[in-house]
């Protein structure tokens, strides 16, 4: 097993291997990383699309139907076609956000890449994006990879994972410490 099919497990985990192997031999890391990020984008975007993969009413035949139309509008490369095809026939659509994302584990990997979740109540600019990629690339002493995405609930600050490690600032996080900690006092 290489170092970078130690990454991912799972379903997911397994179909993105493959397909990381496929598109390493191919000299296809970027497109295929480029297909699977839009196609990531899609599903999160789109309730429809979400149903199609997940409902286990609409035939096999029918969800392969309905990815290969999105896929072909989008412009997804034939590598990544037949790679969804194959996803559909085995009944796994369901899963392939996770695919996607276990993709991205593979690929920094490879490239030596770490790669940190940032979750902020808003949604941050390219100056702010670029400033936090700074800081954790000098906290991290390597490459660092910006995966930001917004939850509302958290207030304002933000939470940022790296591996194993998280560092909460969030304000939903510091108004609950206040709380336990002012339940002391009574």
């Amino acid at each position: 097993m290489t170092a970078e099919a130690s990454v991912v497990s799972g379903i997911a985990g397994r179909y993105a291997t493959a397909l990381f192997e496929l598109a390493r031999d191919k000299n296809a890391l970027d497109e295929i990383a480029g297909d699977l990020a839009d196609i990531a984008t899609m599903i999160d975007d789109s309730a429809d699309l979400n149903r199609l993969l997940r409902s286990p009413v609409i035939g096999r035949e029918d969800q392969a139907k309905g990815i290969a139309a999105v896929l072909q509008r989008a412009g997804a490369s034939d590598l990544t076609g037949r790679f969804v095809a194959v996803v559909a026939e085995n009944r796994r659509l369901f899963a392939l956000r996770d695919m996607a994302r276990a993709f991205r584990g593979l690929l920094a990997a490879h490239r030596g890449e770490v790669t940190a979740e940032v979750v902020s109540a808003h949604a941050l600019n390219d100056d702010q994006l670029a400033t936090v990629k700074v800081e954790l690339a000098a906290a991290m002493k390597t490459e660092v990879q910006v995966e930001a995405s917004v939850d509302e609930g958290i207030l304002g600050g933000m939470i940022v994972r790296v591996g194993s490690r998280m560092v909460d600032s969030s304000l939903r996080t510091k108004l609950q410490n206040l709380g336990f900690a002012m339940r002391g006092v009574e």
